[in-house]
Order: structure tokens, then C-alpha cells, then sequence
């Protein structure tokens, strides 16, 4: 009987902590949305004394921060606060700064398409089809701000990756790369800085080669395009970062279709992804593919599902490159 009770105390306590978590969520959002690690620096501070430096109730602030430090946000020493290895990481100062990543999860627009979560659970659509209907990409466009958050955590989310890329892989072998749908370039730009014999081609929607204008250079050329439309550039190798996981199956075959109409049959494809791992267990990238579904209308894969993908595409899957930096690069060849 005693062991039934604990085990029904610890299943009360799991399902209390997850059917509350967005609390947990929401306050991690508006307090960094008010820049409070920025303020906290390096020596601990009251939470009056942080309420009044960012015109808060010092009351719900130390209430905030007192839920965040039992996750690890923050630390708590008596009735002050200061960093922990986890806040840190929310400093805007910060070289590996996640604050624009939490930003971004915590828009307005975010809430409200999960808000209808429902609909993507009876349909298998992105919730944001009902919130949204012109879709995300075309909401960022139109909405500067928010547009200016994404960018930011996409650009904080890139740092590391790119480190763990290319500690992973040598890229001297090819003269031309080709990063499609490659953002503000961040992946070439490193892979071109470590390969001075190979030039680089962006190709991305004209809005974002736009704002990539400033990059071009005699090794770096910009071609503005739709994966979906236009062709694609000839190179001998094609760099596609967190691209296809934006897509469901259809959309997601149709891009690497293009790549291989346009590729060379020596060329290599270069994918690089989160993997879903085959193991149970808690795994971001379990998480992540609810938000592709909820988001976009796409989805994580697990390595046999990239290797079908790849395969109907007219691609063959060599290796799996694992590059600790939370993503893998899948090198495939032409056949």
C-alpha cells in the first residue's frame, strides 16, 4: 500500500508539472523579454532590486524567478539571485546567447497557433493554417519586429551548428558549393573562410538574397529563386541545413528532386539535420518535430526515414556524420 502511494504521488506530481509547464514557459519568456539576465551581471542581486532596475513588481518577479531556479534558470541564495550555467546562456553578451531563441518561442503568434493545436491533431496540418492562413514565412515578411526576433534566433542557432559542421567535415575537396535555401549564409561563409580554393553560391527567396546583399564577393555569388519553380545552380556540392525538415514528405521530395535535376553526377549532397533517435527517452528533437507540425506542416526524421527520402530522390546515402553539435550531416551521392 505504502509503495502504491508513492508511485501514485509520483504520477500526480509528473502530471501536475507537465499539464502546468507553459507557466513555466511564459515566465521564462517575459523575463527575458525584460532583459533580466542582462541586468543580474555577474553578482547576485534581490528581486526588488531587479524589479526596480526593469520597472517590475519585485513581488512577481521574485515569485518568477523562484519557479525558474527549481529548473535550473537561474540560482537562488537567500533572498537573492544570481547566474547559473543555464542564464547565462540569456544574456544578450553572451558568445553562445540563446535570448533570441526564447524570444521567438515566446511571440504572440507562437501562443496562438498552439492554441489550436487541435486542429493539427484531427488533420495532421499546421495549426497555423487557422491563425496564419497566409502562412509563417509570409507573416514574418510582413511583420518586421517579429521578423527581426527570428532572424536573430536563427543566427543564434546557426553558431554552434556551424562550429560542429565544420569540426566534422572537410570541404577542400570541392570547387563550388552551393548552400540552398542558406539564409544569411552563415554555413558558406564558414565553409568558404575554411576552403579558400572553393567559391560559394547562396541561393535563397529574393527577399532574404536581398538582405544577404552585403556577402557577395568574388568567391561568393547570390542567386534569388524558389526551390519549388526555379532551377537551381550546378555545383559540385549542395549544403542544405535545416531546410527539409520545414517540409512534409511531398515538399520535401520535391526539393531534394530539384537538387538532384540540377547536380552533376559527381556532385555530393549534404544534408544536415536533427535526427530523431531510434531510442525512447526525452529527446529535443522529439519536441522539435511537434513544432514543425504545428508551425510549418513539417516534421523530424529518423535516419532510415532521410535514407528513403534520399533514395526516391534519385540519392545515395554514404555515411551519417554525427557533428555533437546537435545535428548530423547525411552525405549522399548521385545515382
Amino acid at each position: 500500500m505504502e509503495k502504491e502511494q508513492s508511485n501514485n504521488s509520483d504520477a500526480f506530481e509528473t502530471l501536475a508539472q507537465l499539464t502546468s509547464g507553459y507557466c513555466v514557459a511564459r515566465c521564462l519568456h517575459v523575463i527575458t523579454e525584460l532583459g533580466v539576465a542582462d541586468v543580474l551581471e555577474s553578482s547576485p542581486r534581490t528581486a526588488p532590486d531587479l524589479a526596480n532596475a526593469v520597472g517590475v513588481s519585485p513581488d512577481a518577479l521574485g515569485r518568477m524567478m523562484r519557479l525558474l531556479a527549481t529548473f535550473g534558470v537561474f540560482q537562488q541564495e537567500g533572498e537573492a539571485f544570481k547566474h547559473s550555467p543555464v542564464s547565462e546562456l540569456l544574456r544578450s553578451s553572451h558568445p553562445q546567447s540563446m535570448q533570441p531563441f526564447v524570444r521567438l518561442f515566446g511571440l504572440p503568434v507562437y501562443w496562438n497557433i498552439y492554441e489550436k493545436l487541435t486542429y493539427s491533431l484531427q488533420t495532421g496540418r499546421p495549426a497555423a493554417e487557422k491563425v496564419v492562413p497566409e502562412g509563417l514565412w509570409d507573416y514574418f515578411g510582413a511583420h518586421p519586429e517579429d521578423n527581426k526576433i527570428f532572424n536573430a534566433a536563427m543566427a543564434t542557432k546557426a553558431v554552434g551548428q556551424v562550429a560542429g559542421v565544420m569540426a566534422a567535415y572537410d570541404f577542400s575537396g570541392f570547387k563550388t558549393i552551393a548552400d540552398i535555401g542558406g539564409g544569411r549564409g552563415h554555413l558558406l561563409k564558414a565553409v568558404l573562410a575554411a576552403t579558400p580554393t572553393a567559391k560559394g553560391l547562396l541561393f535563397d527567396l529574393p527577399h532574404v538574397v536581398a538582405e544577404a546583399a552585403g556577402l557577395a564577393s568574388e568567391r561568393l555569388s547570390l542567386q534569388a529563386g524558389d526551390f519549388f519553380k526555379d532551377p537551381l545552380p550546378v555545383a559540385d556540392a549542395y549544403l542544405v541545413m535545416e531546410i527539409i525538415h520545414d517540409w512534409a514528405d511531398e515538399e520535401a521530395l520535391m526539393i531534394l528532386q530539384a537538387i538532384r535535376q540540377a547536380a552533376p553526377a559527381h556532385a555530393k549532397l549534404l544534408l544536415v539535420e536533427q535526427l530523431i533517435p531510434d531510442a525512447p527517452g526525452p529527446h529535443w528533437s522529439k519536441m522539435l518535430d511537434i513544432h514543425m507540425l504545428t508551425l510549418l506542416g513539417g516534421r523530424q526524421r529518423n535516419l532510415q526515414e532521410y535514407q528513403n527520402l534520399l533514395a526516391q530522390a534519385g540519392f545515395q546515402l554514404e555515411r551519417e556524420i554525427q557533428t555533437f553539435a546537435g545535428v548530423s550531416i547525411l552525405e549522399a551521392v548521385c545515382v
